[in-house]
């Protein structure tokens, strides 16, 4: 198993492309652009398309996209040898002026503040989806969404198939929806390929569900059991999941639910955490038996399984933050019921 302890490791590993990855981008054509590069993923997902296209020994851009308000993330992937353009995706002059690309990652979104600002979270959201659906009309688009725009489901149901009907709580969860509706749309009236890639939720180590567990224990901080259960999924996985999923545009979209496939206890997840670090779990708020639940059966049936399983990604969280690893200060507030971030 390895286990991480640097934030090079950390990077290195996110981006490492396995065989599957490389095999995608041998058989795809056309450069790559990735739209919102700028954020948690991004940027390990640019480095990995572009070691991935190395790999498979073709010659393509690979473009990261982005405000870039840290000189440093756009100097780091300068350096991987993706190329960059600084860019406001709710500005039409400047989305126009972007290269061509068959292939579009869109990973640009705003969920925390929402609840201050609901009018840039709906810009981002869905007006920027709609300019850069008449700009890449003819290429291949994977959107980035969440299973927030599902209904919270019984703990024992097994989670939210992508069949479900999406019925989305709270400001920021409905503008997720405007946002797949604004590329089905053009993606019906243009034919543009598209897949909505429903993420439920990543874990890097410096951010993440059991990454706020972990630290809760750690720090002999009570954990809120309010939503008792919950999927995750190691952002290396995640990332290998988007990039294979540019095959699968279909216009109207395609629907893929992306996760692990465990139902994961709060309570388990923080009791675990306790043994390792020799502490006492504490625990607040009764537990409910409903949850936000993601189902990534059709995933794991089309891309197969994740290679990091959770008592690996458990065992690498607990090893981080034993060791005082980096935070990226932003808990993911899993516990949050009433859609308000």
């Amino acid at each position: 198993m390895l286990l991480i302890e640097t934030e090079e490791q950390l990077e290195d590993a996110l981006a490492a492309p396995n065989a599957a990855d490389a095999e995608v981008m041998r058989r795809l054509s056309g450069d790559v652009i990735i739209l919102g590069a700028g954020g948690k993923m991004g940027p390990s997902l640019a480095r990995r398309v572009k070691r991935a296209t190395e790999a498979a020994g073709v010659k393509r851009r690979v473009i990261a996209v982005s405000r870039f308000s840290s000189p440093q993330s756009r100097g780091e992937l300068e350096s991987a040898g993706v190329e960059t353009i600084s860019c406001d995706l709710l500005d039409r002059a400047q989305i126009a002026a972007l290269p061509d690309c068959e292939n579009v990652f869109f990973l640009a979104g705003r969920k925390f503040g929402s609840t201050e600002r609901s009018d840039l979270t709906w810009a981002i959201n869905s007006y920027a989806p709609g300019i850069v659906a008449e700009r890449y009309r003819a290429a291949r688009i994977v959107v980035f969404s969440t299973g927030n725009v599902y209904p919270f489901v019984n703990v024992a149901s097994g989670g939210s198939v992508e069949t479900d009907a999406p019925m989305p709580n709270g400001e920021y969860a409905n503008s997720c929806l405007g946002r797949e509706r604004i590329f089905e749309y053009f993606s019906r009236e243009q034919g543009t390929r598209c897949l909505i890639f429903r993420l439920n939720y990543a874990v890097d180590l410096r951010y993440g569900v059991l990454v706020d567990i972990a630290r809760k224990v750690y720090e002999s901080q009570p954990v809120n059991l309010s939503v008792a259960c919950f999927n995750v999924i190691w952002q290396g996985d995640a990332n290998s999941y988007a990039l294979r999923s540019i095959e699968l545009c279909d216009a109207p979209p395609r629907l893929l639910n992306v996760t692990g496939p465990e139902t994961v206890s709060t309570r388990r997840a923080a009791e675990f955490f306790a043994q390792r670090f020799g502490r006492e779990a504490i625990f607040q708020d009764a537990e409910s038996d409903v949850a936000l639940l993601n189902n990534a059966s059709l995933c794991h049936k089309l891309l197969g399984y994740p290679e990091t399983s959770l008592g690996e990604l458990m065992e690498r969280v607990a090893r981080w933050v034993e060791i005082g690893g980096a935070s990226l200060g932003k808990p993911t507030k899993f516990e949050v019921v009433d859609g308000r971030y």
